[in-house]
C-alpha cells in the first residue's frame, strides 16, 4: 500500500488572486468594446459595424472571443477560491493524485481544477462503550475509557484509512479489551503484581502508547487515555464485595494486633528498666493476656479487680 506523507500545497493569496482575475475580466470586456469601437471609426461615423457587416455576424465574433475569455479563463478561476478556518486543513487532490495540504487559516486561490477535503484538527473526545471482558485473572469485570485525540497529519487521515473517525472507535475498544486481560482487577499486593484499580496512573500510560502504537497509521495523536469505568461484572459483583470486605477486615486485625504486640512489649521493657515490680515469666503472661485483650477486643471491655494473690 501506498503510504502518504502530508506536504504543504502551492497557494495564492485569494484576495491578490481576486484582484488579478477582476483585471483579466475587465481587460476583456475593454478589449472587445475597443475592437468594436475602432472598426466603427474605420467605417464610417455613425454606422454601425453590425449593420454593415449584414447583421449581427462582427458582434456575435467579437461576443465569442468575449465569452471564450470570460469560461476558459475568469469562470473556472472562481471555484479555485476557498477558506481555511483556524485548527482546520484543507486536502486537495488534483486528477487523482495527491497535491498537498493547506493548513493556514485565512482565504486562499489554488489550481482550481483540484478536489478539495475538509480535515478538523481540534482536539477531540472519543468515549468508549462499557465492555464486558475477562481480566488477567479470569474474572468478568465492566471496562470503559475516554481517549482525547487530534487528527496531525491530514493527508494519513484522508488516504492511509477508509474512515478515520470509525478506525479510532475500533481500534479504542480492541486496546482497551487487550489492557484488560493483560492486568487483574485487583490485587492483594501491589508492591508485586500491578492491577488495574491498583496503579492508574501507570494504566492511562500504558493504555495511551497502546493507542499510539494503533493509531499512528491514521495520522492521530492521543494526548490522552483515562478508564473512566471500571468495575466487576453484575454476576460476580456482590461476591468480590464480600471478598474485599473480608480481606479489609483481615489487613485491619493484622495492622491491630501488630500495634498490640508492640504496645505490650514496649509496656513490658519499661517496667523492667524503671523496676517497677518484679514479674516472673506466669505473671507476665497474665499481663500479656489481658493487655492483648483489651488492645484487640472489638467491645469496651471492663475491668474486674482482682484483690487477691494471683496464685489464689
Amino acid at each position: 500500500m501506498e503510504r502518504i506523507k502530508e506536504i504543504p500545497a502551492s497557494k495564492v493569496n485569494g484576495f491578490v488572486a481576486l484582484i488579478v482575475i477582476l483585471a483579466i475580466a475587465v481587460f476583456g470586456g475593454w478589449l472587445a468594446w475597443s475592437t468594436i469601437q475602432g472598426l466603427e471609426a474605420v467605417l464610417g461615423r455613425g454606422i454601425r459595424v453590425a449593420d454593415f457587416f449584414l447583421g449581427d455576424e462582427l458582434a456575435a465574433e467579437l461576443g465569442a472571443w468575449l465569452g471564450a475569455i470570460l469560461l476558459v479563463v475568469v469562470i473556472p478561476s472562481v471555484s479555485g477560491f476557498f477558506t481555511v478556518e483556524p485548527n482546520e486543513s484543507v486536502v486537495l487532490v488534483f486528477l487523482g493524485r495527491y497535491v498537498g495540504t493547506v493548513k493556514e487559516a485565512g482565504f486562499w486561490w489554488t489550481n482550481p481544477f483540484t478536489t478539495r477535503r475538509r480535515v478538523s484538527l481540534r482536539v477531540r473526545n472519543f468515549n468508549s462503550k462499557l465492555l464486558k471482558v475477562n481480566d488477567a485473572q479470569g474474572s468478568p469485570i465492566e471496562i470503559a475509557a475516554v481517549v482525547v485525540w487530534q487528527v496531525v497529519d491530514s493527508a494519513k487521515s484522508k488516504f492511509d484509512v477508509d474512515d478515520y473517525e470509525e478506525f479510532i472507535a475500533i481500534q479504542s475498544e480492541t486496546a482497551i479489551r487487550a489492557l484488560a486481560i493483560r492486568y487483574p482487577y485487583d490485587a492483594p499486593d501491589e508492591s508485586s503484581i500491578s492491577s488495574l484499580r491498583g496503579i492508574p496512573d501507570e494504566i492511562a500510560l500504558f493504555l495511551q502508547k497502546e493507542l499510539q502504537a494503533r493509531l499512528e497509521v491514521a495520522g492521530v495523536e492521543v494526548l490522552e487515555a483515562r478508564l473512566s469505568h471500571l468495575a466487576y461484572a453484575p454476576e460476580i459483583a456482590q461476591v468480590m464485595l464480600r471478598r474485599q470486605q473480608a480481606r479489609a477486615i483481615i489487613d485491619a486485625r493484622r495492622q491491630i494486633v501488630e500495634g498490640a504486640v508492640g504496645m505490650v512489649d514496649e509496656a513490658l521493657k519499661r517496667i523492667s528498666e524503671q523496676q517497677i515490680v518484679d514479674l516472673d515469666e506466669e505473671r507476665k503472661a497474665a499481663m500479656i493476656n489481658n493487655l492483648l485483650v483489651v488492645l484487640t477486643s472489638d467491645q469496651n471491655t471492663q475491668p474486674v479487680v482482682n484483690t487477691g494473690s494471683l496464685y489464689t
